[in-house]
């Protein structure tokens, strides 16, 4: 494979990721009491959201770049 055909397996792959799972969550520590021995942290969920244009746009330029590395890839030859 070729760099076009694994850029474009990426982008699908991720496109696809965005459009199921609607963006990415993940999880940040924060100490909200200090007194000495006595400590209290919170766990917080945030989420950066992502647009379906985004995932939809991403797998459909993903799918270009496939075709086109693997068309490059046999010598430019149908």
């Amino acid at each position: 494979m070729n760099t076009i055909t694994i850029i474009g397996v990426i982008l699908l792959a991720l496109g696809a990721i965005g459009l199921i799972y609607g963006g990415i969550t993940y999880t940040s520590n924060s100490e909200v009491v200090d007194l000495g021995v006595v400590q209290v942290q919170v766990d917080e969920k945030k989420q950066i959201p992502l647009s379906p244009i985004f995932g939809g746009v991403a797998a459909a330029l993903g799918i270009v770049l496939v075709v086109i590395g693997r068309r490059r890839g046999n010598g430019g030859s149908q």
